[in-house]
């Protein structure tokens, strides 16, 4: 885009001025340049300090100590360019991100500071359970960040360990163990890196970043004295400090259990990437991580670092997928506990589509995806309207061959703007769908009803799209 429109500004300039038009300083074009070629330096002096500042402190980024086996787990391959172009993302990364609930009975010798508190303090450890799972493709080339969730609860093959719950592999081996694990239920994708954030800088970083401001679903309350673990939030869109964030996102004491938990982490991670991934949080970097570093395992080099998050900065919200391990509940008395388990022809498209993974899956499979008919669709109600108001919506689809439709239990943000959520990360199929309504913003996401493929989350914008309709259906008598 910037290369088509400098060459049009440069044809621009060789013509003659018409009449009557003001003609352009060629002075106040060399300044305007000058300028910008000042802010760019400026920006990469600014990140070669903060570079300089994080690199000469005492504590590394990485706390692992891996062999050289569990380190050729990971892609050695450098994934930045050097020297001024240390921020430029050089080839697509697949990082694996753990999020770390770490208890004092979790680790071999806990803090002697927990042992006269009457209550299980989180401890500043990676050796525990993973609370959270994340594999992140950066991919410079399709200018795409795809995040799939892995529920901790996934039953799977740990190598040397028999089947068990997926967040149990960094407790037998660590993030080269948890890696492996991922890769094999994941098809074989490669990683290239990892990072694990315990639960204490999860708070930090987002105090560091300003908070974050996001709509709380539904009225949250719960207390474990034990943990010393204490919920209570209101629902509605609230600006949320890093304490307030985590009650969010650990509370999972509802129907869905661990996978409604990972809905509010998408919609937290969303919150925060449209506020806080900009050029202003590259140049806190330095302040961000020296409030966070503690609790930060990584194989990243701080150079890496700044590149992931330099092309996060530069990618179009749009172009941020988010999906969820294909799957379902296992049913009471299936097993000795509650699984989530993986859907292994689930699995295989959906690394197809976003990680670009070769599919075993069958060719006709993956086209009825695409199939109209074939299409699961919830409608969920944001405006509080009747169900009157959704029926000329399900009409419109049906007439474009959309038979898998029902209505889910209402969507309980208010939208200005209707969500037509990919919910097993069909964007296709939601593009399509939207081109049926004529409205709506189409997200990649696990947000929707969790039988669907699409969930459309009316919002008002199609009240105020069937007023037109209405009039002139009404004139017509």
């Amino acid at each position: 885009m910037t290369s088509q429109r400098t060459s049009a500004e440069e044809n621009h300039s060789k013509t003659p001025n018409l009449k009557g038009r003001k003609s352009i300083n060629p002075k106040s074009g060399r300044w305007l340049w000058f300028w910008v070629g000042m802010s760019g330096i400026a920006m990469v002096s600014a990140m070669a300090g903060a570079l300089l500042a994080v690199s000469l402190t005492s504590t590394p980024l990485q706390q692992a100590d891996l062999s050289p086996q569990e380190e050729a787990v990971f892609d050695s391959d450098a994934i930045a360019g050097g020297g001024l172009r240390f921020s430029e993302l050089t080839r697509p990364v697949n990082l694996l991100v753990m999020g770390m609930s770490v208890l004092p009975p979790d680790v071999q010798n806990p803090p002697s500071d927990t042992k006269n508190l009457r209550y299980l303090p989180q401890v500043n450890s990676f050796d525990g359970l993973s609370d959270v799972m994340l594999l992140v493709k950066f991919d410079p080339e399709t200018k795409k960040i795809v995040m799939l969730s892995i529920p901790r609860d996934t039953r799977t093959e740990i190598e040397g360990h028999g089947t068990r719950k997926i967040n149990a592999a960094n407790v037998e081996g660590g993030p080269a163990l948890t890696a492996k694990t991922v890769s094999n239920l994941l098809g074989g994708v490669g990683i290239d890196r990892y990072i694990r954030i315990n639960v204490l800088g999860v708070a930090k970083l987002i105090d560091a970043l300003g908070g974050v401001t996001v709509y709380v679903p539904k009225d949250m309350k719960y207390q474990d004295d034990s943990q010393h673990l204490y919920i209570n939030l209101k629902a509605g869109k609230q600006h949320l400090n890093g304490e307030q964030t985590l009650q969010l996102l650990r509370f999972r004491h509802d129907e869905l259990g661990d996978i409604g938990r990972i809905q509010r982490q998408q919609m937290v991670i969303r919150a925060l990437t449209d506020q806080s991934l900009n050029p202003a949080t590259l140049t806190q970097l330095p302040k961000i991580l020296n409030v966070v570093k503690e609790h930060i395992d990584t194989n990243l080099t701080v150079e890496e670092l700044v590149a992931l998050l330099g092309f996060g900065v530069r990618t179009n919200r749009a172009n941020m997928q988010m999906s969820m391990l294909p799957g379902r509940f296992s049913e009471k008395g299936e097993y000795d506990a509650s699984y989530w388990l993986p859907s292994k022809n689930g699995i295989a498209k959906l690394m197809a589509k976003q990680f670009g993974l070769q599919s075993n899956a069958e060719n006709t499979e993956t086209q009825q995806v695409n199939d109209p008919g074939s299409v699961r669709i919830a409608i969920q109600d944001s405006t509080g309207s009747d169900r009157a108001t959704l029926r000329p919506l399900i009409r419109a689809l049906e007439r474009s061959g959309y038979r898998n439709i029902y209505v889910s239990k209402p969507w309980s943000e208010p939208l200005e703007v209707t969500h037509i959520v990919a919910q097993q990360g069909d964007g296709n199929s939601a593009e399509s769908i939207r081109d049926v309504l004529g409205i709506g913003e189409v997200r990649v996401e696990s947000t929707g009803s969790l039988d669907s493929d699409i969930s459309i989350q009316v919002g008002k914008d199609w009240l105020q799209h069937q007023m037109p309709l209405n009039d002139s259906s009404q004139s017509s008598y």
